[in-house]
């Protein structure tokens, strides 16, 4: 890649805009504010650890801590991925009658690292309400958690907000589960581990109830300042005006050379290390036991990256949408105003058919451009979300109008080009191997490094159900359509690829729902609905039909290995509620899925043979909540590369042991940690303390996927932030990016990631000297 030259010319430099005064998040005064009503549950003061607490994988105790005893839980990383401590009140507890109520407790952390913690409050009933805290390294303070509430009554469109309540603690994090449990009848609370990458230690004091705390109800008021960044949030990426913005840009283009690692190929590929057959294209091959891609040219390739650079889902709802007629659709999916209304010529406030949708969206900001001005050409609008109190509506993308301010729009050179220039300067400059999955087309002529294409497959195909369709419901393989589909999804990426050697290969599809494997019901649940259906509608129970036909020949075999007493095939045909679920039923539950899942994958595989036969299959890129055996062993049978995507501390060897049996070269499709506290509001799927304890956790991450002889890759995910009030399409409002909603870059982030990628390839193979090449 040649160096970023003419610097100025580049950025562009846009006059400095005028900026409304921002309003700050308004709060009572705390003279002025009443006090909450605590009761305390658990103090941990009678000498031994209490009859109604229990610990899983957590070794319970009571010690001496602030001049009394606390709870000390040691939270176990071994084999079980799960620890928990549940406390269970003698009584229910009822939090009702209460504006606002919740649980509260003292933590300490005296690990030189941090811990997450989910936090379940469940009812009677079983319904729970999950949330997370990360509690940083070597500290101590008071969290809690809201059950009971405003907050909890409605939907922001961000999957956590700010807290309303004004009370000294730091509040535990949405995540998932029921928002609104019986607060009339709380019967148990966990703080629960997941797949530790090593044991910690915590001290839990002061479990109490809270009630009737002072809450700000302006908490959700002019949040996001002009730049789509956190009013009241300070960080060194954080950026106040125009000029500023193109300075830092101007800053980091002096640093960028876009030079390749020493000991690279032209392809990021390990120089230094065999060389093996080059075929003009990617592959796989087994190198001293352990799973790697090749590049082109033979040499051994390990594809480090960043997923989903693109503007796709940079895009927030405002609040406002548009009467009919006022709408023009666009080829993208966005939409923006027609201009021949003459919406651009005036403000935003006359604009013909423009009203406020939500308020409480509205009021988030505290600046909108004018549709008329030179940054009006930001907004779109999304015809349909998949959650969120806003099913449709105008949109603006803060990331895109900051590249606009960043590097100016000069007509010829605009700053969409300016963008993927610096971007591939940075993949090149940060050490990274290859872009991620979901990049944007526009790369694929000129990548600069290795890239991975994708397809969805989509149509009016017919369906089938796990029971759990987090996303959508699985496509039914069996349909003819299904065929028809996936191969107008192929052809499609086949032309956008055009047969480039840089294309490592294909992930078609995403975290479809194969079925959970924690139970008999949910682990065959694609089985087990789709039975319950009529064949002449299903055609994957009619091929299921064949096959058992095929197996027992009489009704009668059947009924005798499932213990059931179906009078006739008919019977069956047409739907049956299928229980009590013995080793007959489960074994061919078993069969059935894979016969399933197997269809899927040939025919995709078929597709992708016949209009892309140079580049690599890589899967569906399983959930990890989502990888039943049965899916698995059937994606092996045609893939190039099996792909999971992983949202955990590290890839723990009790989840994956797995893969020495599949033995397939497999990769990470999807990771990230996210800050708590730092620029958004939630920290993502998995927490760090800050953004030096993301870099530590990042570079934890991949030193267990670099070590692992099966894993040929990972990619991280994304390469921006989320928007800070959630991104149009479902409200994730992540701390995730390599880049700030300003593209301003993470220092502590791109740190990691040279240090990570400087030692990339000996980290994985060893010294090139004491290698052995073979399959």
């Amino acid at each position: 890649m040649t160096r970023i030259s003419n610097r100025r010319a580049l950025m562009g430099f846009a006059s400095a805009l005028a900026m409304t005064g921002v309003m700050s998040n308004a709060s009572l005064a705390e003279d002025q504010a009443p006090e909450a009503t605590e009761t305390v549950l658990f103090d941990f003061e009678s000498g031994s650890v209490p009859a109604n607490l229990e610990g899983s994988n957590a070794a319970l105790s009571l010690v001496e801590s602030k001049g009394g005893s606390a709870l000390r839980a040691v939270l176990s990383s071994g084999d079980n991925l799960y620890t928990n401590v549940t406390f269970k009140p003698e009584n229910l507890l009822d939090l009702s009658g209460h504006e606002a109520a919740g649980l509260a407790m003292d933590i300490t952390n005296p690990m030189p690292v941090s811990v997450q913690l989910n936090l379940d409050v469940r009812d009677a009933s079983g319904q729970t309400h999950t949330r997370s805290k990360v509690i940083s390294a070597n500290s101590s303070g008071t969290y809690f958690v809201e059950v009971i509430g405003p907050d909890l009554q409605g939907d922001s469109g961000l999957r956590d907000n700010p807290s309303d309540w004004i009370y000294d603690g730091e509040e535990f994090i949405w995540m998932w589960g029921t928002k609104q449990i019986d607060a009339s009848k709380v019967a148990e609370f966990s703080l629960i581990s997941m797949s530790l990458a090593s044991d910690r230690e915590i001290l839990i004091d002061n479990v109490r109830v809270v009630a009737d705390p002072p809450r700000n109800p302006n908490y959700l008021v002019g949040i996001v300042d002009p730049f789509g960044q956190m009013v009241g949030a300070e960080f060194p990426e954080k950026v106040s005006s125009t000029e500023a913005l193109q300075l830092k840009a101007v800053e980091e283009l002096d640093g960028l050379t876009g030079k390749a690692m020493p000991g690279r190929s032209k392809w990021q590929g390990w120089k230094d290390g065999p060389k093996l057959e080059g075929t003009g294209y990617f592959r796989t091959a087994k190198v001293n036991g352990k799973w790697s891609m090749v590049d082109p040219d033979g040499y051994l390739f390990f594809s480090n990256g960043i997923a989903n650079v693109r503007m796709s889902n940079t895009s927030t709802m405002t609040g406002y949408d548009f009467r009919p007629n006022y709408v023009d659709r666009r080829e993208d999916g966005d939409t923006t105003p027609e201009d021949s209304e003459g919406m651009n010529r005036v403000s935003n406030a006359a604009l013909p058919g423009r009203f406020v949708s939500s308020s409480q969206r509205a009021e988030m900001f505290t600046w909108l451009p004018d549709y008329k001005g030179d940054l009006g050409d930001h907004y779109g609008y999304r015809r349909a979300a998949w959650s969120g109190p806003l099913q449709k509506g105008e949109t603006i993308s803060w990331y895109r109008l900051n590249l606009e301010r960043k590097y100016g729009d000069r007509g010829d050179e605009s700053y969409m080009d300016d963008w993927r220039q610096v971007t591939k300067a940075r993949m090149v400059d940060w050490g990274f191997t290859s872009f991620g999955n979901w990049l944007d087309p526009s790369f694929y002529a000129d990548p600069a490094i290795p890239y991975f294409a994708n397809g969805w497959i989509i149509g009016d195909f017919k369906t089938v159900s796990s029971g759990d369709d987090l996303w959508a419901p699985l496509p039914d393989p069996f349909d003819p359509l299904f065929a028809e589909r996936a191969e107008v999804t192929v052809r499609q990426v086949a032309a956008e690829v055009n047969g480039s050697p840089w294309c490592v290969g294909v992930f078609i599809d995403n975290e479809k729902s194969w079925g959970r494997p924690e139970q008999i019901e949910t682990r065959y649940g694609i089985v087990i609905n789709t039975m319950g259906r009529d064949a002449k509608d299903t055609p994957a129970k009619a091929h299921w039909m064949g096959m058992l036909k095929d197996k027992y020949g009489t009704i009668g075999a059947l009924n005798s290995a499932w213990k059931t007493d179906f009078v006739s095939w008919d019977v069956l045909a047409k739907g049956v509620t299928l229980t009590n679920h013995n080793e007959g039923k489960i074994a061919d539950y078993s069969i059935l899925l894979e016969a399933f899942a197997s269809e899927y994958f040939r025919i995709v595989d078929e597709k992708l043979e016949k209009h892309m036969p140079n580049h690599m299959y890589l899967g569906v890129r399983f959930a990890t909540w989502g990888m039943n055996p049965e899916v698995v062993n059937a994606a092996k049978k045609y893939v190039d590369v099996v792909s999971y995507n992983e949202y955990k501390e590290v890839p723990h060897d009790a989840t994956w042991s797995f893969l020495d049996e599949v033995d397939m070269p497999s990769i990470i499709g999807e990771f990230h940690m996210g800050a708590s506290g730092s620029a958004l509001y939630h920290p993502g799927l998995v927490h760090a303390s800050d953004q030096n304890d993301r870099a530590r956790m990042y570079k934890q991450y991949m030193e267990t996927v670099v070590t692992n002889p099966n894993f040929v890759g990972a990619h991280w995910f994304q390469y921006i932030d989320s928007p800070l009030t959630g991104r149009a399409y479902d409200g994730e409002n992540y701390n995730v990016g390599f880049v700030t909603v300003a593209d301003i870059p993470y220092e502590t982030m791109v740190k990691a990631a040279r240090e990570v990628n400087a030692s990339l390839y000996r980290d994985r193979f060893g010294d090139p000297q004491s290698l052995n090449q073979g399959k």
